[in-house]
């Protein structure tokens, strides 16, 4: 079993959880992502890892409730247990001294780039960072980009707070030159930020999450289309040169499954009354 240590509502539907996985904590690197389940009736989640402390054994995550197997594992308190938290699994970003670099990240994700950013900020990159929410209620983790960050820009989609949409990615790029591009976040947010940095010839990378089962390159779900050949996010991925990737067939294959969360999440919500 895997101990909930630190439990914190960071947004109305964001939670961060420290989780005492020893083997995890000793082997992730930025980039990877670990499955999980609450239960033996849960479904396999995969979620960006956010963190580690090799010394205490734990692995940060952060779950955002947006369906019936994300509410669930957000409802778990401080000393319960996650059933499964497998990993670490994927490729692990590379990290090196590229110079300048623009990271950009968006929702819940961003407690997952941050972890990036930390470490090409410590192999001496100048990190320029746009961090992209829905609104001002759920923006994240703004007091740590700026710590880790030499530029920092926060976005809301409805512009309550700091800049509106993401317009400063297009004056920055327009205006400063970088070696390379990272994107962790929602799929429509990466795909708009490569078609952004593509005429600048700046290299984007591109951490994806399509659907997803076993993690380990069995299943076939969460194949993707990169530069005309099929890959696996899990085995191959789940990291990308973001220019060569088929956003609209991964969007597509993304929304598959849509009714039938929809429904669960309809029938979760009269369990629970």
């Amino acid at each position: 079993m895997y101990t909930i240590v630190e439990r914190q509502e960071v947004t109305p539907n964001v939670k961060m959880f420290q989780v005492h996985a020893p083997a995890v904590a000793h082997k992730a690197r930025p980039g990877q992502f670990v499955i999980v389940r609450a239960s033996e009736t849960g479904e396999r989640v995969p979620i960006t890892i956010a963190g580690t402390d090799p010394e205490a054994g734990t692995v940060a995550v952060y779950i955002a409730e947006v369906g019936k197997s994300s509410t669930e594992l957000g409802k778990l308190k401080k000393g319960e247990d996650f059933l499964n938290f497998a990993g670490p699994l994927g490729n692990a970003t590379e990290i090196k001294d590229y110079g300048r670099v623009l990271c950009v990240g968006g929702g819940v994700f961003v407690g997952a780039m941050l972890y990036q950013m930390r470490a090409l900020k410590e192999a001496g990159n100048h990190v320029v960072a746009v961090f992209g929410y829905r609104n001002k209620d759920h923006v994240m983790l703004e007091d740590e980009l700026r710590a880790v960050s030499d530029e920092a820009y926060v976005c809301t989609d409805d512009g309550s707070y700091g800049q509106a949409g993401m317009g400063v990615v297009d004056e920055l790029l327009e205006n400063q030159r970088f070696d390379i591009a990272f994107a962790i976040g929602p799929t429509s947010l990466q795909k708009e930020l490569c078609e952004m940095t593509l005429p600048h010839g700046v290299p984007t990378r591109v951490n994806l999450f399509p659907i997803m089962v076993d993690g380990m390159g069995m299943c076939g779900a969460c194949r993707v289309t990169v530069g005309g050949d099929t890959r696996f996010s899990c085995v191959d991925g789940p990291e990308f040169d973001g220019h060569k990737v088929d956003f609209d067939e991964l969007i597509m294959r993304m929304r598959v499954y849509n009714p039938q969360e929809k429904i669960a999440m309809v029938v979760y919500n009269r369990e629970v009354g």
